[in-house]
């Protein structure tokens, strides 16, 4: 890692489109299901990438709107170790474009990519549910949020699957927070593998072991493995063993989609 004083050189540099909610989009999609995405588009030159990137993956970005004028980009830099990442991410903006009912025509499943944007648009819950659509929900790492007295436990419990890491699963509980309200909780272990707790039983599996380049991006492709055989009415244990699978080819290149068709 650089010492401050000191100068550290990398042995490359890239921009990856990001965020959890398209990489678990980009997932899903890999693994034939059709995919629309709904979020705010940053400022050039960020927001051309974006939808270009969008295209290449066949993510429908028709419900997606541009930040609003003067807004700077959101952005995230992602410091990689043998071990885990880091993040430092500038958050501006909001997260989503404004909602509609007719926005959720045809949806079968909502998944939110993370806490903060759920906190931010409640009304994506009664809006998904009037459509007749299953939620899913991942957590998201957010000290502030976590600890700023929002009834975060409430907005968990409204939805289907709530998808947090090992960390975040202890971050909330720590806060007084139960992260097991919602119906099915599935936590990431990471090297660990993943476990799922329905009713109070505890279902685990273990990882496999890989050659690990980058781990950005495998919680969000872990999402859309377990979220896609969630759907086909898979049980507990084979949704734990696809989602693992598919966090597993993640880490094996760089960036939060290199591992998906190109």
């Amino acid at each position: 890692m650089p010492v401050p004083g000191t100068e550290t050189f990398a042995n490359g540099l890239f921009v990856d489109v990001g965020g959890g909610a398209f990489i678990t989009a980009a997932t899903l999609e890999s693994l034939g299901r059709p995919v629309a995405l709904m979020a705010t588009i940053p400022a050039e030159p960020f927001g051309t990438i974006i939808r270009q990137d969008a295209v290449f993956r066949r993510i429908d970005s028709s419900l997606c709107q541009p930040a609003p004028a003067g807004v700077d980009p959101q952005v995230t830099v992602a410091v990689t170790t043998p071990d885990d990442r880091a993040f430092l991410s500038r958050r501006a903006g909001p997260a989503l474009p404004s909602l509609r009912a007719e926005h959720f025509d045809g949806v079968t499943h909502l998944h939110i990519g993370e806490l903060s944007s759920l906190v931010e648009h409640p009304q994506l819950i009664p809006l998904a549910r009037q459509a007749g659509a299953s939620i899913s929900l991942d957590c998201g790492w957010d000290v502030d949020l976590i600890q700023s007295g929002t009834d975060l436990e409430e907005l968990i419990r409204s939805v289907d699957v709530f998808l947090p890491n090992d960390g975040e699963f202890d971050l909330l509980r720590n806060a007084g927070i139960n992260p097991e309200a919602a119906p099915l909780t599935v936590v990431k272990s990471g090297a660990d593998g993943a476990y799922l707790i329905r009713d109070g039983e505890r279902y685990v599996t273990d990882a496999p072991c890989v050659s690990v380049v980058d781990t950005t991006g495998a919680g969000d492709a872990f999402n859309g493995g377990f979220i896609d055989a969630w759907l086909k009415g898979a049980g507990d244990v084979e949704c734990l063993e696809a989602s693992v699978a598919s966090g597993s080819v993640v880490v094996q290149f760089p960036g939060g989609t290199g591992a998906l068709k190109r």
